[in-house]
C-alpha cells in the first residue's frame, strides 16, 4: 500500500514538472515571439524650447501673458517703448508724400496761369530794354553833336540799355523752359529721392513690428524672464517657450538591438498614469556612438551596460506630456 501511494506521489510530481516545463516554454516562446515582432524601450520627455527676445533694445512697456500660458503662432507677448520710433515714421510718412506732391508737378508740366505769367514777363522786359536803348540813343546823339551831356552819363546809359536787354533774355528764356516742362533728369532724380524716401519709410515700419514679441510657434509660456520696466536686448531673452506640437522622447537602445532599428519607423509612446492611451511618433535621431545607461533609466543589469542614444519624435496635440516625464517607447520590428 505504500510502495503505490509512493507510486502515485512520484508520478503527480513528474507530471507537475512537466507541466512546468511546458508552460516555462510557452511563455518563453512567447517572450521571445514578442521581442521579435517588437522593442520595448524606456526613457524620458525632452521638450524642444526657444528662448525668445526682442532685437531692439528699449525698455518694457506691457507684457501681455505669463507662465503657464498657452499660445498660438503669431500671438503678441509683450511690446516695448516705441514713442520715438513712431515718431520719426510720421515724419518719414510726412517727406514721402512732400516729394510725391513734387514729382507730381515735375511730371504735370507748368500751368498755363505760369505761362501767362512767364509771356507778360517778357512783354514787360522787352518795352523796359526798348525804352532803355531809347534812351541809350539820344544820349548818345547828344553827346557827339553838342556834347551836352558826360561821358559816364553815356556809359551809365548804355549799362541800363544791355542790363535790360540781358533782363529780356532771360525772361524769354523763362517762357521756353515754362513752355517746355521740366527735363529728363530732374524727373528721374525726383524718383530717386522719393524711392529712398518710401524704403526708409519701410525700413521704420519694418523696425516697428520688431518692438513687439511674438510667438513663432503655438507652445507654452515656461519662464518668464523680465519685467515692464526692464530694458530689453537681443542677449536678454524675455520668454521661454516650450513647443508641444512635435515633442522629443529620448530612449536608449543596446547594442543588440541597435542594427533592428532605423529612422523612419513607427513608435508608440506610453506613461505610466495613460498607458492606454499611447502617442504615436517616429524615429529620428540614432546615436553613432556608445555611451553608459544614463541614471534616470537604468536597472541593476544594465548599469554599465553600453547603449545608443534614439531620440523620437511624438506627436502630442493635447499636451500630454511633459518635460522629464518617464515613458515607454514600443517599436515595431
Amino acid at each position: 500500500m505504500k510502495t503505490r501511494t509512493k507510486l502515485l506521489l512520484f508520478s503527480l510530481v513528474l507530471l507537475a514538472a512537466g507541466s512546468g516545463a511546458y508552460l516555462y516554454h510557452v511563455h518563453e516562446s512567447a517572450v521571445q515571439h514578442e521581442r521579435a515582432a517588437h522593442l520595448r524601450l524606456s526613457g524620458n520627455v525632452d521638450i524642444r524650447e526657444v528662448t525668445l527676445a526682442f532685437r531692439p533694445s528699449e525698455r518694457i512697456s506691457e507684457i501681455l501673458v505669463d507662465e503657464g500660458d498657452s499660445v498660438e503662432e503669431g500671438q503678441l507677448l509683450a511690446r516695448l517703448d516705441a514713442a520715438e520710433l513712431a515718431l520719426n515714421l510720421q515724419k518719414a510718412k510726412a517727406q514721402t508724400k512732400a516729394q510725391e506732391a513734387v514729382l507730381e508737378k515735375l511730371k504735370n508740366g507748368t500751368r498755363s496761369e505760369e505761362i501767362l505769367q512767364a509771356q507778360e514777363n517778357v512783354r514787360a522786359a522787352a518795352a523796359a530794354s526798348a525804352n532803355a536803348r531809347g534812351i541809350y540813343a539820344r544820349m548818345l546823339e547828344i553827346y557827339e553833336t553838342s556834347e551836352g551831356i558826360s561821358l559816364q552819363e553815356l556809359d551809365n546809359a548804355r549799362a541800363a540799355a544791355e542790363s535790360a536787354e540781358a533782363k529780356t533774355r532771360a525772361a524769354e528764356a523763362a517762357l521756353e523752359e515754362a513752355r517746355t516742362g521740366a527735363r529728363g533728369e530732374d524727373i528721374q532724380q525726383a524718383e530717386a529721392t522719393l524711392a529712398a524716401l518710401r524704403a526708409e519709410e519701410e525700413r521704420l515700419a519694418h523696425l516697428l513690428t520688431q518692438y513687439e514679441l511674438r510667438a513663432p510657434s503655438a507652445g507654452v509660456i515656461r519662464s518668464r524672464l523680465l519685467e515692464v520696466g526692464d530694458m530689453a536686448s537681443p542677449a536678454m531673452p524675455v520668454f521661454k517657450l516650450s513647443l508641444i506640437e512635435r515633442k522629443q522622447v529620448r530612449v536608449y537602445v543596446s547594442e543588440a538591438d541597435l542594427s533592428r532599428i532605423h529612422e523612419g519607423q513607427k513608435a508608440l509612446i506610453t506613461t505610466t498614469s495613460e498607458a492606454d492611451k499611447p502617442l504615436t511618433g517616429t524615429v529620428g535621431f540614432i546615436a553613432s556612438t556608445a555611451e553608459f545607461t544614463p541614471k534616470t533609466v537604468e536597472t541593476e543589469d544594465l548599469r554599465t551596460s553600453l547603449v545608443y542614444e534614439v531620440r523620437i519624435s511624438v506627436d502630442d496635440p493635447d499636451n500630454r506630456l511633459r518635460l522629464g516625464m518617464p515613458v515607454n517607447a514600443r517599436i515595431d520590428l
